[in-house]
């Protein structure tokens, strides 16, 4: 794999395994994400696999992921 930047596109990412929530809907309008070998997080919307990914270090879905079991977002679904 070459080096990834935001907006690689998803299949440039080779040997990953992207995964979904359980949670997700059989509609594919999902949030994948994979782990990267250098340690980061790679995102991409579900209904265009090969399309661009974001990038995040693994500190930062930390964050994300412990804001969310905080309720930290939970004004964004009302």
């Amino acid at each position: 794999m070459t080096h990834a930047h935001d907006g690689v596109p998803a299949a440039r990412l080779t040997g990953v395994c992207w995964r979904k929530s359980h949670r997700s809907n059989s509609q594919g309008a999902c949030v994948e994400m994979a782990g990267l070998a250098d340690g980061g997080i790679a995102i991409r919307n579900s209904r265009y696999p090969d399309g661009p990914v974001l990038l995040y270090s693994r500190a930062e879905i930390r964050a994300l992921i412990e804001g969310v079991k905080e309720g930290d977002f939970d004004h964004l679904l009302r």
